[in-house]
């Protein structure tokens, strides 16, 4: 049986599409008493929200639910719309321009209405940097798996070269979270987990080398520089008090971030003619610090430090 959405919004916006079930009812009572569910639709159809299009494809396409799933998906929904919407103001105001007003403002929704998905904008900040620290490490880990018979190199350069596709692809997502810090802003803890993904892809195909015998572990005691506890961490502790290797990493890891920072914000514009083979080449030059394998199974050996 198919039943249409007995909301009290109905009378104040064009007629609703069709309900796919009678499982979700609605308090039916006036707008000073819409239990949740209905606030949720009264937010989306008495005040213009854009979103409503993405409301109506889930209401006319997807099989029956219950309430509560309703609820999930209608919240799961509005928030992609605030979050787009956001990037979109990140690329024409910067991340200190972010607001939530504005933000409502273009999605035509009420400001309180969006308080209730980001409390705050340092809220809907935090929401953006971890979506783009996460979209990063996602392309750093696919391009890790793709390149798994490629040897220690070639996973290297595979890595190196897809966090520098990302970063161009997605230049202000990356300007969010390598660019100047947003005035006011402290990122909470939940961002560093985020944070350190394609780092943690660097290390461990470093500490796969480790392990398997093919990397060295370089002499100098640079690893003391360290924090306590930050060798363990990315798995290139070598229980050795001279080492360097954790170090050396961490250094070729900032200094792949260094390069795709200084040809994103311009710095070696009018210095470098071709940014591609100058990444890859310094790419290799991080590799061979570390003394990946040129080739798979033959050793690179460090001479001193």
């Amino acid at each position: 049986m198919r039943t249409s959405w007995p909301c009290p919004a109905r009378s104040r916006a064009r007629p609703l599409p069709i309900v796919p079930a009678p499982t979700i009812t609605c308090c039916a009572i006036g707008f000073s008493s819409l239990c949740e569910q209905c606030s949720l639709f009264r937010t989306l159809f008495t005040l213009r929200c854009s979103a409503s299009r993405a409301l109506l494809s889930f209401l006319c396409d997807t099989p029956p639910v219950t309430a509560s799933g309703t609820r999930a998906r209608v919240r799961a929904e509005l928030t992609r719309e605030i979050t787009e919407a956001a990037r979109r103001h990140l690329a024409t105001g910067g991340a200190g321009a972010l607001s939530l007003r504005a933000v409502a403002r273009e999605l035509g929704m009420a400001s309180s209405a969006v308080y209730r998905y980001f409390p705050s904008r340092d809220d809907l900040l935090t929401a953006l940097i971890v979506e783009a620290y996460d979209a990063l490490g996602a392309a750093a880990e696919q391009a890790d798996a793709a390149a798994a018979d490629s040897g220690l190199r070639g996973r290297w350069h595979a890595v190196c070269r897809s966090a520098r596709e990302w970063a161009l692809a997605h230049p202000h997502e990356y300007a969010l979270v390598y660019g100047s810090p947003v005035p006011g802003y402290a990122a909470p803890q939940t961002t560093i987990g985020p944070a350190s993904r394609v780092g943690e892809v660097l290390c461990r195909l470093v500490a796969d080398g480790l392990a398997a015998g093919t990397v060295p572990v370089p002499q100098g005691g640079g690893d003391a520089v360290l924090a306590p506890g930050v060798a363990e961490r990315v798995g290139l502790s070598a229980d050795d008090p001279g080492s360097s290797l954790a170090a050396r990493s961490i250094l070729a890891w900032t200094s792949v971030f260094g390069m795709i920072s200084f040809e994103l914000f311009g710095h070696t514009h009018n210095v470098v003619a071709d940014h591609e083979r100058f990444f890859r080449d310094g790419a290799d030059h991080l590799a061979d610090l570390l003394g990946l394998p040129a080739h798979p199974g033959h050793p690179v050996h460090h001479a001193g430090t």
